[in-house]
């Protein structure tokens, strides 16, 4: 399998945890025993990253999408003003395995069966796995598929891969995260659902009376991750001629 593009960045200074800890939706508190995974939100409480952090020493480490850095970085940036806090990119590459975690890697918190990560100084040349079907089979969003600017991290599922806090405190985004925890009752999300046919990510889900009910996300086999409109998720679906029936 390709290596995923990632890119690590060092955070340091004095005010480094405490800085992240007002900003993203889970615990720093987390990283003195392994991974935390987050994310940061506009005030709108919409997705703008999602990421893992490491204690580093006294820095921490920050995995990213390579794709995304730049802006959380800038983002970030802007946040930090006179704190202590230097942000830097670093040439450290991701590994990844599914076996016994070695002695520099952590589970990933998302999930135990994705395995661990470790952040070394040379890329992995042994990745065989296949980590799309992985995250289908385990409903894993991930950044620019299931993930967007678009997104609310609760209809993605990120309290069930342990990536919110509800007990940290405030955040950029914290109270509209609280107000669809606490106020309503998610009438949209992740699924994960069986498709029959030809239909790449992309595609539009309708009804069989032709109402809208969602789109076809991250796809392995004859199994994929959707966004759907539950109330209309009820009986089998059409995606341009595919069937597809949801799972979970």
């Amino acid at each position: 399998m390709n290596a995923p593009s990632r890119q690590i960045l060092r955070l340091t200074g004095a005010d480094t945890r405490d800085f992240l800890q007002g900003l993203i939706t889970n615990d720093i508190g987390g990283t003195q025993s392994g991974l935390v995974y987050a994310a940061m939100l506009t005030p709108q409480g919409k997705y703008l990253a999602d990421f893992f952090l490491k204690a580093d020493g006294d820095a921490i480490l920050l995995d990213v999408d390579a794709e995304l850095a730049d802006m959380l970085a800038q983002r970030l940036s802007m946040y930090k003003l006179r704190a202590d806090v230097q942000i830097e990119r670093t040439d450290l590459h991701l590994h990844r395995g599914l076996n016994e975690a070695p002695t520099d890697g952590a589970a990933d918190p998302r999930d135990l069966a994705l395995g661990w990560r470790a952040y070394r100084e040379t890329p992995q040349a042994d990745d065989t796995i296949d980590w799309p079907a992985l995250y289908v089979t385990q409903m894993i969003p991930n950044s620019g598929t299931e993930l967007t600017t678009d997104s609310f991290i609760l209809e993605m599922g990120f309290e069930r891969i342990h990536g919110v806090d509800f007990r940290k405190g405030c955040y950029v985004g914290q109270e509209v995260t609280a107000r669809m925890k606490h106020k309503t009752e998610l009438r949209k999300g992740l699924a994960r659902v069986s498709v029959t046919g030809d239909a790449p990510a992309g595609t539009p889900i309708t009804t069989a009376d032709g109402k809208a009910a969602g789109t076809l996300l991250t796809r392995s086999g004859d199994e994929a991750l959707a966004y759907l409109r539950f109330d209309r998720a009820t009986a089998a679906m059409d995606a341009n001629g595919a069937t597809v029936t949801r799972l979970a």
